[in-house]
């Protein structure tokens, strides 16, 4: 059996919206200050740090997370996120991304009241939200914040908020800045928008610097690798069930044929006794 070849993206053929690229951008202060400003409509005082593909894991038991991109304001915390595809459960993606960001940022002895104003930005290329027929709701931007289901006036005031936008729908947008950067981010086309511009030319200067160029090539090695792995692991465990199920099959058989006790096969043959009892009982059904 030959090995699938892993094939990433060349570098020549990035764009904005790539993994890599897409942090690699952001990684300018300013750019990354004026992104989160026109698409949260917040003002950016001081950026402490922009730290790309920030991973959380407080324990060692704990799910981690990684991060897109992960800054802190003096007074807010901002957790942007590029999805070029659908995935599931963004929803509790996103709750889950909040609970780490909270314990990430909360140092043992604060108070709650220290908590920073939350921000997670999902930038999504495709509208993640379907109704029960299946149909997108094809909303430009979703924002979701902690309401009172009895009375919508009364706000948790919980400091987080939610936004995703979907670039698909970028022509219902009325926000004109927002409109030319959704326009860009579903077509790969600046147009006339001079911040959708500068995107475009940093990813093309940033194509030709020889660091990137390393490091892209470095992370594919590591992800191939990765996946290499996670496929001769697959092979193996498939190997391992083959081999089990055909010793459980030889251990029914010497019970059928034979009148071997389920105990004696299952150990003559090295198949799991529970396994083996479990395919007897369903001649008696």
């Amino acid at each position: 059996m030959t090995e699938s070849i892993f094939k990433p993206k060349p570098v020549d053929e990035l764009t904005f919206t790539d993994d890599g690229m897409f942090q690699e951008v952001l990684r300018n202060p300013d750019i990354c200050a004026e992104l989160v400003e026109r698409l949260l409509h917040v003002r950016v005082n001081h950026i402490e740090y922009p730290e790309l593909e920030k991973t959380i894991a407080p324990y060692y038991t704990t799910k981690g997370v990684r991060l897109d991109v992960y800054l802190k304001d003096t007074d807010k915390i901002i957790d942007v996120e590029m999805q070029s595809y659908p995935q599931d459960a963004l929803g509790k993606r996103t709750r889950y991304y909040q609970s780490m960001i909270d314990m990430d940022s909360l140092m043992k002895g604060q108070d709650y009241s220290e908590l920073k104003d939350s921000y997670i930005l999902f930038i999504c290329k495709k509208d993640p939200f379907k109704d029960e027929q299946k149909n997108h709701y094809g909303l430009p931007c979703y924002t979701f914040k902690n309401t009172c289901s009895e009375n919508p006036a009364v706000n948790l005031n919980d400091k987080s908020l939610k936004v995703i936008y979907n670039a698909s729908a970028y022509t219902e947008e009325k926000d004109e800045p927002v409109r030319a950067f959704l326009h860009f981010i579903h077509t790969n086309e600046p147009g006339e928008d001079d911040f959708t511009n500068r995107l475009s030319s940093l990813v093309e200067q940033i194509k030709d610097n020889e660091k990137f160029r390393r490091d892209y090539a470095a992370m594919n090695l590591h992800d191939r690798d990765i996946t290499r792995a996670a496929k001769r692991e697959g092979l193996l465990q498939g190997l391992v069930q083959g081999v089990t199920q055909k010793a459980i099959e030889a251990a029914i058989t010497l019970v059928r044929k034979y009148n071997v006790s389920p105990e004696s096969a299952a150990k003559d043959m090295n198949a799991p006794l529970d396994k083996v009892l479990e395919n007897l009982s369903k001649d008696h059904l």
